[in-house]
């Protein structure tokens, strides 16, 4: 069997993207899988809905995020978006730290990247290209969900929403299983409930 190519759409400010990110290492680990990274904007796919002040509020200052991953994209090239990803991933979700410019300037250098790539947060330089990356997921499934978008070949969808990251094995199965109900022709959901909060371990 030939190795599939998955892609992967996220916002770096979203814990769950964020353990199916982890999970999808994984995955890569124990099936002949690799992956591609693209961003995608939580702020871009709320735009004029109604949403509370608070929310509308956390939404402005998203943006900041997924523009610095778009600037080092175009300046450094793809493979330093995965690098990225992880070190912003880690200061806001595994050490819970603030989602503020000093959090991100740590993560580009913990990237290995310069701190001058923060202009980029306040900057609508790279909005197309963030725009078009946002496009190309949110149009292979739609506008009713958010972040994680996967894809393989034709076959997209949203998810999986998952805790904790399934490792090893577990991860493979999930894996295997995800992808024979994406592949069912006219299988379009499982949803349940969630009953405990994102976990990173």
């Amino acid at each position: 069997m030939s190795a599939s190519e998955i892609d992967f759409w996220f916002d770096p400010i979203c814990p769950w993207a964020w353990i199916t990110s982890r999970w999808v290492l994984e995955v890569e680990q124990v099936r002949d899988v690799t992956t591609r990274w693209h961003v995608m904007s939580l702020s871009m796919l709320n735009e004029g809905r109604d949403l509370s002040p608070d929310y509308k509020e956390s939404m402005r200052r998203a943006i900041g995020p997924v523009r610095i991953c778009t600037a080092a994209r175009i300046e450094y090239g793809e493979e330093i978006v995965l690098p990225l990803y992880t070190a912003l991933g880690t200061r806001f979700h595994n050490r819970h730290e603030p989602r503020e410019l000093d959090t991100v300037k740590a993560a580009l250098a913990d990237a290995g990247l310069p701190e001058s790539l923060v202009e980029a947060a306040d900057s609508e330089k790279y909005d197309d290209a963030l725009r078009a990356s946002h496009d190309d997921g949110m149009n292979r499934v739609g506008l009713e969900v958010g972040t994680p978008v996967i894809a393989v070949g034709d076959t997209a969808f949203f998810g999986p929403v998952v805790t904790p990251i399934p490792r090893g094995e577990a991860a493979g199965r999930l894996w295997d299983g995800v992808l024979l109900v994406a592949n069912t022709d006219g299988f379009f959901e499982l949803k349940r409930t969630r009953d405990r909060k994102p976990s990173f371990e």
